[in-house]
C-alpha cells in the first residue's frame, strides 16, 4: 500500500499555503505572503528553593498564543478579511466584537491540503502598512494582526 499522500513529501515546504477565515464559502482569502505566530506557548514561574543554589524550579502556569500574524500585497476594498478588520478596529465598539474560526493550509504542489491549522477565536487587534519606499521596487505590505483563543492541528 503507498504511503498517504501527506507523507511524500516529508518534510513539506512552506511557501505554498493558504488562510480561510469564518464558514462562510465567500469568506476565504487566502493570498498572503507571510503567516507567523500559529502556536501555543507554555508560561512558567520560577520558584527558587531555599538553601538551594544549583538550579531553580520552572513551574508550569497556563497556556498562550501569540498573535497570528498575516501578511500580504495591500488588497481591494473587496476583500472580506479587510471589510471585517475595519468593522472591528474602526468601529468604536458600536457592535460587538463577533470573532472567527481562521485555517491555516500548507499546500502540496497540485493545491491539495498536507498540513491543517484551525485557530479559534481569532479577532482583529492590529491592521497596518509597511513604510512606503522611493528607493525600492517592492508590492506594498498591509499586516493584520489577530488576537485568538487556541490552535490545534487537524492533518
Amino acid at each position: 500500500m503507498p504511503p498517504p499522500r501527506a507523507e511524500l513529501l516529508y518534510p513539506p515546504p512552506a511557501f505554498h499555503f493558504a488562510v480561510t477565515f469564518g464558514s462562510n464559502a465567500k469568506d476565504r482569502d487566502g493570498a498572503f505572503r507571510e503567516v507567523t505566530g500559529l502556536g501555543p506557548e507554555l508560561e512558567t514561574e520560577t520558584v527558587v528553593e531555599g538553601g538551594q543554589n544549583t538550579f531553580v524550579h520552572l513551574l508550569p502556569k497556563a497556556a498562550k498564543h501569540p498573535k497570528l500574524v498575516l501578511s500580504r500585497g495591500i488588497a481591494t476594498m473587496e476583500s472580506r478579511l479587510l471589510q471585517w478588520c475595519q468593522s472591528v478596529l474602526e468601529g468604536g465598539f458600536a457592535r460587538p466584537i463577533a470573532p472567527q474560526q481562521l485555517h491555516v493550509f500548507l499546500l502540496d504542489g497540485d493545491g491539495a491540503p498536507l498540513r491543517v491549522w484551525a485557530v479559534s477565536n481569532a479577532y482583529p487587534v492590529k491592521w497596518s502598512v509597511e513604510a512606503f519606499q522611493a528607493t525600492r521596487n517592492e508590492v506594498a505590505i498591509e499586516r493584520i494582526e489577530l488576537a485568538y483563543a487556541g490552535s490545534s492541528r487537524l492533518v
